[in-house]
């Protein structure tokens, strides 16, 4: 993950009102060991974070100003330390007009994973660590708070600038520290909601429970395939990377590398070719089976409470909106 430019200035906002005190970088981090594992550190907690939204930049405005200066900077019109310290100086601006009180370290970095460009935009607050000394004593010292990431956007610069039609190449911690800090930060960014991941993850999951019953398959296939799915999206949700249909398909079926997707696109479920995974939706979808005298059940979670229904006193099932295939065989044998 190699760090092109990274800059960190420090909003001090204290909750008695007193005006924010901004104190800026006078130049970019160094080359360091030091600096990388800031990055990488950063990215594994920003990864890990649950309740993020996706979105896309506003149009270029005096209210939404950040994407016209980072183009600038991309198109070398200004250096990254002038692109970060007039970002900076807005964002205390922003922070003074809504009267909040969270300052802290403003972090911006550029950086390339794999062959992308992204820039982090971040406001990290400091806490107290306790440290040993050589003369073994504790040392209670002020380290940067990665743990607990409140406010950050993370912008995909190459899908920006590859796919002008692209309503997800930023991403951004919600988070629960209030609705009124989270706009604040969003508008600084100039961030538009674009893809509701946790719906655009249940209706992926939807097409997958149709695909499966569609094709017929057995209770050993359908787990198999249901570990891949859920696997294949938690590693690119801990990367931080969207799903890719085309590669999600090719891992299900790799005999029919295109099944899966083909199905997509026939049904018409309005997927993106690219999604972003939620996590919280990810985790709630696993596969429930059982075999006992001739009678084999298998289905997915969140199905329970809509067509499924448990009445554990009883130990019975009720299903709703049983395969066609299925009704009819039903039909047919009660005639």
């Amino acid at each position: 993950m190699p760090v092109l430019h990274s800059v960190i200035h420090k909003i001090d906002k204290k909750p008695d009102g007193s005006p924010a005190v901004l104190f800026l970088g006078g130049a970019e981090q160094v080359e360091s060991q030091a600096r990388d594992d800031l990055m990488y550190q950063f990215n594994e907690s920003y990864n890990a974070t649950a309740g993020k939204g996706w979105g896309f930049f506003h149009q270029e405005s005096g209210a939404h100003p950040l994407s016209g200066w980072l183009d600038k900077y991309l198109a070398g019109g200004s250096d990254f330390l002038t692109f970060s310290t007039i970002a900076v100086e807005h964002l205390t601006k922003l922070m003074e007009e809504s009267n909040l009180t969270t300052g802290g370290h403003a972090l911006f970095c550029h950086y390339l994973q794999g062959m992308t460009d992204y820039l982090v935009i971040a406001l990290v607050q400091e806490t107290e660590a306790v440290t040993m000394t050589e003369e073994l004593s504790l040392m209670a010292v002020k380290r940067l708070d990665l743990d607990h990431i409140r406010l950050a956007a993370r912008i995909n610069l190459s899908e920006w600038k590859g796919n002008p039609k692209s309503r997800q190449y930023i991403s951004y911690i919600k988070g629960k520290q209030g609705r009124k800090i989270n706009e604040y930060f969003r508008d600084f960014i100039g961030c538009q909601e674009g893809i509701d991941a946790p719906g655009e993850t249940r209706t992926l999951l939807k097409a997958f429970s149709d695909f499966v019953e569609s094709e017929d398959l057995s209770e050993e296939s359908a787990r198999e395939k249901t570990h891949t799915l859920v696997s294949y999206s938690m590693v690119q949700a801990k990367l931080g990377e969207p799903i890719t249909l085309d590669e999600l398909s090719e891992l299900i079926d790799e005999d029919q590398p295109k099944a899966f997707a083909n199905f997509i696109k026939a049904a018409d479920y309005g997927l993106s070719e690219t999604l972003p995974p939620d996590k919280k939706t990810l985790n709630k979808f696993r596969r429930f089976t059982g075999r006992a005298e001739g009678l084999s059940i298998s289905f997915e979670q969140h199905l329970l409470g809509s067509k499924i229904e448990f009445d554990e006193a009883g130990g019975t099932l009720i299903l709703r909106g049983l395969p066609t295939q299925l009704t009819e065989q039903l039909k047919r044998a009660k005639a």
